[in-house]
C-alpha cells in the first residue's frame, strides 16, 4: 500500500533559518534597535533627532551670546558657573530622553500559540468525525484590589492583556501600563519608563525657566550698565530677545504637560485611561492615596524586562512522527474526516454492494456499504498506489491547500479498499476465463 511519506524539515541553523538569529533580529514589533539590540526604539525614532535639536540649539545660544557676556558682569566664579549649569542641565535632560526612548517600555512577549480555553479538556470523547469548536472568549473579568476589572483577549500577541495593559498601534506591541506614545520621544510610555518620561519633561522646564530667567538678568545688566530703557536694551540683544519668546512658548508646553502628569500621579491614572474616561463613573482601584501614588511611581524598583532582545531565537521542538502499519503518521493524526483535505470536505454515505469500480465513478465496491465517496485526489492515490511500479498521478504533495497529514481512518480505508480492489481483480480474471473455456 502507499503512503504519503512525512515532510523533509530541515534544521533551521543549518540552513541559516532562526536559530542563527538573535530575537532583535527576528522582532515581529514596528520597533527599530541599535547596537545589536542595546536599544529598543519606535519606528518613528527619527522625531528624536528633532527634539534633540530643539533642545540643545537654544542652549547653544544662550552659552553663545549670553552667559558668555555673564562672565565678564559677575564675579570669576559666579560668571562661569551660570554657563556650567547651562551645559550641566542640558547633558541631564539629553539622558533622561536617553532613558525615556531607548529602553523597553514593558513590551509582554507575545505567545507563539493561542492559550487554552478555561474548561476545556483536551483528552475528552467530543465523539468520531466531530470537532470542538474552541473559541476564546473576547473579555475576561479579573479581581484587582477588591474591584472587578475587565481584560481583553489580544489577538496579535495572542494572550490575554493585564490590567492596565494596552496595544500600541505604532509600535505593534502590548505594553504594561500603557501610558500613551509619545512621537516627540520616539518611543511608547509604559511602566518601565514612566518615571524617566515625567523627570525628562519636568527637567526641560526647569532648563527653560532657567534660559528665560538669565535672558531678562542680561537685558537688566544692560540697562544698569549703560542707564538705558528696556526697549533699547533689548535691542542690544536679539539674541536674549528669540530665547526669551521661545523658552516662553515651551513653558507653557512642557510646563502644562508636566502639571498634567502631576494630576494623573497623584490620582495613579494613565493618560490612556483619562482620555477613556475610565473612572469618571466607577472607582479607581489603583489609586491608594496621593502619598502612596507618588511613591508607587518614584520610589519602586523598576521590574526587569520581559524580553531579552539580545539572547539567540529559541527553535521549537519537531515532535517526532511515528511508526503506523509500515508507513508514517504525524503528531497531529487522529483529527476528524472532515480535516483530510483543507478547504475541502468528504462526503460518506452508504453504498450498496455491486456499485460500479470503473475509473471517474466516485463510489467503490466496499463489503456492507462502508465505503463512501471520496475526493478523486485520494481515490487516485489508494487505486495507484498498489500497482506497482506507478506513482500516483496527483498526489497531494506540493499542493499550497494540502496537507500531508492523514488520519487513521483513512489508512484504514486505503487497506481495505485495496484488498477490495484486489479482490475484484481476481474475481473478473476468473468470470473471464470461465467464459472463454465456454466458449
Amino acid at each position: 500500500m502507499y503512503v504519503v511519506p512525512p515532510p523533509q524539515r530541515s534544521d533551521p541553523r543549518s540552513a541559516g533559518g532562526s536559530g542563527d538569529l538573535r530575537v532583535y533580529q527576528n522582532w515581529k514589533g514596528s520597533n527599530i534597535f541599535f547596537l545589536q539590540g542595546r536599544f529598543i526604539f519606535g519606528p518613528d525614532v527619527r522625531s528624536l533627532g528633532l527634539t534633540i535639536f530643539l533642545i540643545v540649539a537654544p542652549v547653544a545660544v544662550f552659552c553663545a551670546f549670553v552667559a558668555q557676556k555673564l562672565m565678564d558682569e559677575f564675579s570669576h566664579h559666579l560668571g562661569i558657573s551660570v554657563m556650567v549649569v547651562a551645559v550641566l542641565f542640558t547633558v541631564y535632560v539629553l539622558l533622561l530622553l536617553l532613558l525615556t526612548s531607548g529602553r523597553d517600555p514593558g513590551i509582554i512577549p507575545r505567545n507563539a500559540h493561542p492559550p487554552e480555553p478555561e474548561g476545556f479538556d483536551g483528552g475528552a470523547d467530543v465523539g468520531a468525525g466531530q470537532t470542538p469548536q474552541l473559541r476564546l472568549p473576547r473579555i475576561k473579568d479579573v479581581e484587582v484590589n477588591g474591584i472587578t476589572v475587565r481584560i481583553k483577549y489580544c489577538d496579535t500577541c495572542m494572550l490575554y492583556r493585564p490590567p492596565r495593559c494596552s496595544h500600541c498601534s505604532i509600535c505593534n506591541n502590548c505594553v504594561e501600563r500603557f501610558d500613551h506614545h509619545c512621537p516627540w520621544v520616539g518611543q511608547c510610555i509604559g511602566m518601565r519608563n514612566y518615571r524617566f518620561f515625567f523627570m525628562f519633561v519636568f527637567s526641560t522646564t526647569l532648563l527653560c525657566i532657567y534660559v528665560f530667567a538669565f535672558c531678562w538678568v542680561y537685558i537688566r545688566r544692560i540697562m544698569d550698565s549703560e542707564e538705558t530703557t528696556i526697549w533699547k536694551a533689548m535691542i542690544k540683544t536679539p539674541a536674549s530677545i528669540v530665547l526669551i519668546v521661545y523658552t516662553f512658548i515651551s513653558m507653557w508646553f512642557v510646563g502644562g504637560l508636566t502639571a498634567f502628569h502631576l494630576y494623573l500621579i497623584s490620582t495613579n491614572q494613565t493618560t490612556y485611561e483619562n482620555f477613556r474616561f475610565r473612572y469618571d463613573r466607577r472607582a479607581n482601584p489603583y489609586d491608594k492615596g496621593v502619598v502612596d501614588n507618588f511613591k508607587e511611581i518614584f520610589y519602586s524598583s523598576i521590574p526587569a524586562s520581559k524580553n531579552n532582545f539580545r539572547a539567540m531565537v529559541p527553535r521549537e521542538p519537531c515532535l517526532p512522527a511515528r511508526s503506523v502499519g509500515g508507513g508514517f503518521m504525524s503528531p497531529n493524526m487522529g483529527k476528524a474526516v472532515d480535516d483530510i483535505e483543507m478547504g475541502r470536505k468528504t462526503v460518506w454515505g452508504d453504498i450498496g454492494p455491486g456499485a460500479d469500480l470503473s475509473e471517474g465513478n466516485d463510489r467503490m465496491n466496499v463489503k456492507d456499504g462502508e465505503l463512501a465517496e471520496l475526493s478523486p485526489d485520494i481515490r487516485t492515490t489508494v487505486e495507484e498506489g498498489d500497482r506497482p511500479g506507478i506513482h500516483p498521478r496527483r498526489s497531494s504533495w506540493g499542493r499550497k491547500s494540502g496537507s500531508w497529514d492523514m488520519s487513521p481512518e483513512v489508512l484504514a480505508l486505503a487497506a481495505r479498499v485495496g484488498e477490495s480492489n484486489r479482490a475484484v481483480g481476481s474475481t473478473s480474471s476468473s468470470n473471464l476465463t470461465t467464459e472463454n473455456r465456454q466458449t
